[in-house]
């Protein structure tokens, strides 16, 4: 059940002219999400001051999704501030909460895993849309957060130490995340302010616009998500999102896999998912932490796989057939890795404060990772373990 709170002042500003309004529309999902007409997975839409449940006062936009759009909302109940997932229609939001249910019942340690608090239904337009009550987190990992920012290295190898220990009690429970991205890695966030006007000091005015080019059943706004401030990050990093996640052997397979330049090779060919694909995912996290940018970038032929041979090397012979469109120097088993794109190159291009020994370790590290072979590639577990990987952290005091 929605309504409108009393105290609606001050609720973001509207756009006022057709340069706001296309600045706006860079920021915000497609407005096309919430006509049904154009797809079967419609978004819910939300207005600023809205409250949700009869309890939760819709107060700014985190950001959205394939399958969500997420805001900030007070708890009007608790008195304090959370994060609502408003999920789209479809199987994403089923999926979500099952795995949720999962995580909190079978994962030991969920200390850095985003577990839902509560969740609810609001009723949609002759259906109904599930609605997740998330802890309020911080910004999500980005390249361009890590290196306007200036984050220190030992506060980026904390975060991949603690990501990695949240994945190895994960896999530990059976369960594989099969999104593993930027956008599902964030970090902590210092308490808001109750008052509105001084949370909006904190994180800016919202920006907004009413959706008027589609016939909705009720009124709705996209909203230009907040900028989370450098002074309001905590050291703390978690994961979240785990409506693709999936428990090994379970028949109930989600469609999707993480975006091309986070996802492994022997995913992006069709392979089933595994703790394997997780561990590809990961490093190129770690990458994204250590280099400040992704180890891997779509070539204009070939795509993101043309990249990633032009690193590594070949893909397997055996390979060669399971992706329609494949280019033929993908399996080619005479190219070897482009010293001016292999591993080490691009290590040392974005590192080159790092002395050659560390050079080395990270090397090593993520080639033990970077290797097409499932059954070779470490594990969580054996990661944590390697001296490799426990040199960097050592070095960095994490």
């Amino acid at each position: 059940m929605a309504g409108t709170a009393d105290d609606t002042a001050d609720l973001g500003d509207y756009v006022k002219d057709y340069d706001e309004e296309t600045d706006l529309e860079v920021l915000v999902e497609p407005w096309q999400k919430y006509d049904i007409k154009k797809t079967q997975h419609v978004f819910y839409p939300v207005c600023l001051g809205e409250v949700l449940n009869e309890r939760y006062l819709v107060e700014h936009k985190l950001g959205f999704g394939g399958g969500s759009t997420v805001w900030i909302a007070h708890d009007l109940q608790d008195k304090k501030d959370v994060a609502l997932k408003v999920m789209a229609l479809g199987e994403w939001s089923d999926n979500e909460t099952r795995m949720q249910d999962e995580i909190i019942q079978n994962v030991k340690d969920t200390s850095h895993l985003v577990t839902y608090l509560g969740t609810f239904l609001v009723p949609g337009n002759q259906c109904h849309h599930r609605v997740l009550v998330f802890p309020l987190m911080g910004p999500c990992l980005s390249p361009l957060m890590l290196n306007k920012s200036k984050i220190s290295m030992a506060t980026r190898m904390s975060a991949a130490r603690q990501l990695l220990e949240t994945l190895e009690n994960l896999h530990n429970a059976g369960i594989v995340h099969r999104d593993l991205n930027e956008s599902n890695c964030m970090w902590g966030m210092a308490p808001l302010s109750h008052d509105r006007s001084a949370k909006y000091e904190a994180l800016g005015q919202p920006i907004k616009q009413i959706i008027s080019w589609v016939d909705l059943w009720k009124q709705g706004e996209l909203v230009g998500p907040v900028e989370i401030p450098e002074n309001l990050r905590t050291d703390e990093f978690y994961l979240g999102d785990f409506a693709l996640a999936k428990k090994l052997g379970d028949p109930i397979t989600q469609r999707g896999r993480p975006p091309s330049q986070f996802c492994s090779p022997d995913r992006l060919l069709g392979k089933e998912p595994s703790f394997a694909c997780d561990m590809w995912s990961y490093v190129v996290i770690f990458a994204v932490l250590y280099l400040g940018f992704s180890p891997f970038h779509s070539a204009f032929k070939g795509g993101i796989i043309t990249s990633i041979t032009e690193s590594l090397g070949p893909l397997p012979k055996e390979w060669k057939g399971l992706y329609d469109g494949a280019l033929d120097s993908w399996y080619d088993q005479d190219q070897t890795p482009d010293p001016k794109h292999d591993l080490a190159s691009k290590i040392a291009y974005y590192r080159p404060d790092a002395d050659p020994v560390e050079q080395q370790l990270v090397h090593a590290m993520m080639s033990k990772v970077f290797t097409y072979n499932l059954e070779e590639r470490l594990t969580a577990t054996q990661l944590l373990r390697d001296p490799s990987f426990r040199a960097i952290m050592d070095k960095y005091g994490c």
